[in-house]
């Protein structure tokens, strides 16, 4: 079966390729398609109501045809040539994976700050978290780096191995495209409340079953990595309702146990403080070990995922060309 290889590859090539700038990535094209509609559809719908179904037509076309539109093109590619439709198969499915980019940009911040360079770590942090960073000492950006890493395994590497050992690269794409919904009209704002609502609703819903597993296989990763794994297990169950997402929440609480660490707290955001509550809010604050050890528990985790991945896609009485 070529489905379990799949998977294993695609873990390969996110680790050794990840995210090279300069390449061309479906994702950016989502977020185009998804700026283009906005900009048709977002100023005609005036009332909520219309708000409303305008994002859910929106949504539902991105996600659909962007789904549609890699499976047809790996049908195509497999009709033409197979080894070609698998090729295309493996390119779509570690462009769905980010632990490596996520590995990469955590040793990016730390290295500058290793150093007592400062303004070079915000800088390379302020590329990859929300948050205002000029202020930052140098715990509260290793905080904020390993949070994201925490955070993002989710998104980034536990829903789309689920979604890819399910579905194959079409159901994986499918997921990356609701992902990046969420990330772009997802906002309780003024202009995106009702517009971007569904779209959030969705990620939520797609987001449930993988963010309950990837805390489960912190877990496992910490017992691997000798750390704290009954700690990770107590942080992800008592401490995921914390976050304001109801699914970052899990991941990141049982980062914060395996290590022993408060996350959250206090952030400025635009210019305004945002009062967040502690995440596992007896643990200490991150020294520069904290953020090694939150690289290799990421590293393990996805080593972790990718195998049981791989072995759901074997088990699975389904193929998916």
């Amino acid at each position: 079966m070529i489905e379990p290889l799949l998977v294993l590859l695609a873990c390969a090539l996110d680790w050794a390729i990840g995210d090279p700038p300069r390449w061309p990535h479906f994702v950016r094209l989502v977020g185009f398609s998804i700026q283009r509609l906005e900009r048709r559809l977002l100023p005609r719908a005036g009332r909520p109501a219309a708000a409303l179904w305008a994002g859910a037509a929106l949504t539902w076309c991105v996600v659909l045809g962007f789904g549609a539109l890699s499976w047809l093109i790996m049908a195509g590619a497999a009709w033409l040539w197979p080894p070609l439709g698998w090729a295309v198969g493996l390119v779509l499915a570690f462009q769905c994976l980010a632990a490596g980019q996520l590995w990469r940009e955590a040793g990016r911040v730390e290295t500058p700050l290793a150093r007592g360079d400062l303004a070079l770590a915000r800088q390379r942090l302020s590329m990859i978290v929300g948050r205002e960073t000029r202020n930052l000492d140098a715990a509260g950006i290793r905080r904020a780096v390993i949070e994201t890493v925490a955070e993002n395994f989710n998104d980034g590497v536990a829903a789309p191995l689920l979604y890819l050992a399910l579905g194959g690269p079409a159901l994986a794409v499918a997921y990356k495209a609701v992902n990046t919904l969420d990330s772009m009209i997802g906002y309780k704002n003024e202009k995106y409340g009702y517009f971007g609502r569904f779209a959030a609703r969705l990620d939520d819903v797609a987001g449930f079953a993988p963010a309950r597993l990837s805390a489960l296989v912190i877990v496992a990763a910490a017992r691997l990595c000798g750390l704290e794994a009954a700690g990770a297990w107590r942080a992800a169950r008592d401490c995921h309702a914390d976050h304001a997402s109801p699914n970052s929440g899990w991941p990141e609480a049982a980062a914060a146990g395996a290590l022993d660490l408060r996350m959250g707290g206090p952030n400025v955001y635009g210019g305004r403080l945002v009062e967040k509550p502690w995440i596992n809010p007896h643990g200490r604050d991150p020294l520069a070990a904290d953020v090694a050890a939150a690289r290799r528990l990421l590293a393990t985790a996805s080593l972790l995922g990718g195998l049981l991945a791989a072995g759901a896609a074997w088990l699975l009485p389904w193929g998916w060309f």
